[in-house]
């Protein structure tokens, strides 16, 4: 079993205090949301429901507002993700070299959909469009690190590591 108070990748509980904290080192920036945004996520691993409120209260702006820009863009998560963060490229340049199926086979073994993260919190797998290695196709970025040429031995592999 997963224990969080050893885990390295754990992120802090959001409390309103902290949100209030992060939000009010950006408010002197023209545009601060996107900002703002992004250091809620590396902080937390998501954009906590609790920081929406905060966030439309401090910026003055509406909740709709800062909940459309937290769902519109991919990159920001409403849940904590797993530990490891596996994306695999669907954009159709992948899709002419097998990625669909190197999708379908990530997804199967883990028992996950997309954006799924497995039960012990090892791994969430997302779906991306374009990392732009259309000639070293299928591309998968793991943690943060771009891997080309990603065939059925390959995604096996990152997925054990992923789950060791």
């Amino acid at each position: 079993m997963h224990n969080a108070a050893l885990d390295p990748y754990a992120k802090p509980a959001p409390t309103v205090e902290t949100i209030e904290s992060i939000v009010g080192e950006y408010l002197h920036l023209e545009g601060p949301l996107l900002p703002i945004l992004h250091a809620l996520q590396e902080s937390f691993g998501h954009i906590p429901e609790a920081a929406i409120p905060v966030i439309a209260q401090m910026l003055n702006i509406g909740r709709t507002e800062v909940h459309g820009v937290v769902t519109f863009y991919h990159d920001f998560r409403e849940a904590p993700a797993g530990r490891h963060v596996i994306k695999l490229c669907q954009a159709e340049a992948c899709q002419a070299v097998g990625a669909e199926a190197i999708g379908a086979r990530a997804l199967a073994k883990l028992g996950v959909d997309w954006h799924g993260t497995t039960p012990d919190g090892a791994v969430t797998v997302e779906p991306v469009y374009c990392l732009g290695l259309c000639a070293c196709g299928p591309a998968a970025l793991v943690d943060g690190k771009v891997v080309g040429r990603v065939d059925a031995t390959k995604i096996d592999a990152i997925l054990t590591e992923a789950n060791a």
